[in-house]
């Protein structure tokens, strides 16, 4: 079998070759190279790659999450061998459909059992402005805003993933995280009364594309038609301030979200799936 290998800077030229090859489903990793680069002193996480030395053919990123990129099934069968050896410290396995669930099938009898498994979430993106009107009342949200915010992204991620963000450390590196996309532009949301009614943020950014999460509407305000003009103003402001593209993956039983993305110009790029733990 062909050796699998943590890659370092000498390498990163290939890397970003790679990434590039699959600039939506590859941004989350994208985004961390270009930050952090491939030295182990200055990564949040280990970039594998399965290949000969000089014709590297597949990566995977091993962090606070797993993610295989342009992974074929031999390749995927490696990395699997080699990661098995090893105790698992990765909160989810996240990427394109074929490349996580062949990772979770081989992975599953030494790292399972998975809190939940989605296998079809879909991968969108658009690079056009959408065909309907934006809320001019959506925004980026201000340095002096946090407070108000916090509580809908803690909201948002309880609902989405199914665990309290507060828990780990009482919300401090969550926090940190929100005040970060605050502060950087990439926070989004409309305020009713010092409320916040509907939020978004730009969680990736790459030089390709913007990949949006945290999508979140206030229970008492869904059904009232506001998402997709909301979503249309963060599509166009995306689009006008930060990348070429606007990508996003959702899961395929959340319909009316499905339906407001698609409202707003969303076409489908590929299958997501997420393993959690």
């Amino acid at each position: 079998m062909v050796p699998v290998r943590q890659l370092g800077e000498a390498e990163r030229a290939t890397v970003e070759r790679i990434l590039d090859l699959d600039p939506f489903a590859a941004a989350q990793v994208a985004e961390r190279v270009a930050t952090n680069g491939l030295s182990w002193w200055r990564a949040d996480g280990r970039v594998l790659g399965y290949g000969e030395r000089d014709r590297i053919e597949a990566l995977c990123w091993l962090g606070s999450q797993l993610t295989p990129i342009c992974a074929h099934p031999t390749a995927i069968a490696a990395f699997a061998e080699t990661l098995g050896s090893e105790e698992r410290y990765c909160s989810s396995i996240v990427g394109r459909a074929d490349g996580v669930l062949g990772l979770w099938e081989r992975l599953a009898p030494r790292w399972g059992p998975a809190r939940d498994v989605r296998p079809n979430q879909p991968l969108l993106a658009t690079d056009a402005p959408p065909p309907v009107d934006p809320d001019p009342e959506v925004r980026p949200v201000r340095p002096g805003e946090v407070d108000l915010l916090f509580p809908a992204a803690v909201a948002m991620y309880t609902e989405e993933v199914g665990v309290s963000p507060l828990v780990e450390d009482g919300g401090r590196a969550y926090r940190q995280r929100v005040a970060d996309l605050v502060r950087t532009r990439r926070a989004y949301a409309r305020f009713v009364d010092g409320q916040v009614i509907f939020k978004a943020e730009l969680a990736v950014v790459t030089r390709r594309t913007a990949q949006v999460q945290g999508v979140w509407v206030d229970p008492a305000w869904r059904g009232r038609g506001i998402a997709t003009a909301a979503m249309a103003a963060v599509v166009r402001d995306a689009l006008a301030r930060v990348a070429p593209s606007v990508s996003l993956y959702v899961n395929d039983y959340n319909a009316p979200a499905r339906r407001v993305y698609e409202r707003c110009g969303f076409r489908s790029v590929g299958t997501f799936a997420t393993v959690l733990f």
